[in-house]
């Protein structure tokens, strides 16, 4: 492959590229986030094994600065995110209006242009604007599920304590797990990023790109997350371990042989690029052994780790039989207290935010670019149009 910096071609684009959703197409370059086959996503060159049991603010500052912190940069980081959690009561009140019946990423896409309405930087600064939207995003989706749900108030975020235990803290979740704040550090930090080039990236870039505000950019990255091919296969996937209904091998093996053969599909397994199990299951498989061995759905998630991949390697056409980061989430999420599987995207989408807001900083804040890199601009060809006539 040539070297970013030449102009040599990456590869020959033909006719039957057009059309296939621009996969596989190199557009850019990415400096927070990588996808290795063998590797599974990596932040900055760690591997999500390197930062699982790291705080969130440790792995914000490596996304935003490419490098861990020092312990006097995370305690400083930490203090300027409390800082920055407050957001304008107007928010609130627009959350009130909104109908019940509205999806929580819904909810999420419309608050998230109130933020930027009461909140944004004057000078559409980036960096400061993402610092701001990391720090509030928990403070807003928190309101959402309060609000949205009909648990009361939102409740205020307390700036004395980290990043994950803040949110579980505004989330007040009744009856919740005692380890639902160190799943939701996890899940934060395994959600984050995933390269350059997904979808909710892609979109939150391109509409940058034009010089929007990082708020409008999220909120658009929102909507492209929000889609069913998308952010919400962990939904998907929760719904597929509650059909099996049961964590007993042969049982569990008969009930997927049986969907499939009636054409149905298998959930939470396969990957793009992964060719082996996405070890962000894998750590999320681990958490589940070691917090809820006895919860029959992550009892029957464990299961299906088991059975599945061996069923669906029996179809040569099928590269990646092995389960991916959607496959367990939901189960661990039900098993410690949320059980809507309606929020699962919007938890996704908290976590997302630092991943797409740090790549619009990096994109908008280029080096030796006054005005960042250039709008997003594909081409298409004109296909079964009239011939133009003068």
């Amino acid at each position: 492959m040539a070297d970013a910096t030449t102009t040599a071609p990456l590869f020959e684009i033909t006719e039957a590229h057009l059309d296939t959703g621009l996969r596989g197409f190199p557009v850019g370059t990415c400096r927070t986030s990588a996808v290795s086959p063998t590797l599974g996503v990596t932040y900055v060159g760690y591997t999500l094994e390197d930062l699982q049991d790291l705080p969130a603010e440790d792995v914000i500052f490596l996304l935003l600065n490419k490098k861990l912190p020092t312990p006097e940069e995370a305690e400083a980081l930490k203090a300027d995110m409390a800082k920055r959690s407050e957001i304008d009561p107007r928010v609130y009140d627009v959350l009130r209006s909104l109908p019940k019946e509205g999806h929580p990423m819904e909810w999420l896409i419309t608050g998230l242009s109130v933020l930027g309405m009461t909140g944004k930087s004057p000078e559409n600064d980036y960096k400061e604007d993402c610092l701001n939207l990391i720090a509030r995003i928990s403070t807003l989706v928190a309101a959402i599920f309060r609000i949205r749900e009909g648990w009361g108030d939102p409740i205020p975020p307390r700036h004395d304590l980290p990043f994950h235990e803040n949110f579980a803290h505004m989330i007040g979740v009744e009856g919740g797990s005692d380890v639902l704040a160190e799943l939701l550090r996890l899940f934060y930090i395994l959600h984050m990023d995933h390269g350059g080039g997904n979808l909710s990236t892609f979109v939150g870039k391109s509409v940058a790109s034009g010089k929007a505000d990082m708020y409008s950019s999220i909120a658009s990255a929102m909507a492209a997350l929000y889609g069913p091919r998308h952010g919400r296969a962990n939904q998907e996937c929760l719904a597929f371990v509650k059909s099996i209904g049961t964590s007993d091998p042969e049982a569990a093996e008969a009930k997927v042989r049986e969907i499939l053969a009636g054409g149905g599909l298998v959930y939470g397994f396969g990957h793009a690029v992964l060719r082996q199990e996405d070890p962000r299951a894998k750590i999320q498989y681990t958490f589940g052994q070691e917090h809820f061995p006895d919860n029959e759905l992550v009892k029957t998630a464990l299961t299906l780790r088991e059975v599945v991949p061996a069923i669906l390697k029996e179809n040569p056409k099928i590269s990646n039989p092995y389960p991916n980061v959607d496959a367990v989430s939901g189960s661990l999420m039900t098993a410690a207290g949320l059980t809507n599987p309606d929020y699962y995207t919007l938890l996704f989408g908290w976590s997302r935010v630092a991943g797409i807001a740090c790549q619009i900083v990096d994109e908008r804040n280029f080096p030796g670019k006054k005005d960042g890199l250039a709008i997003y601009r594909p081409k298409y060809l004109a296909k079964d149009q009239p011939e133009q006539k003068r």
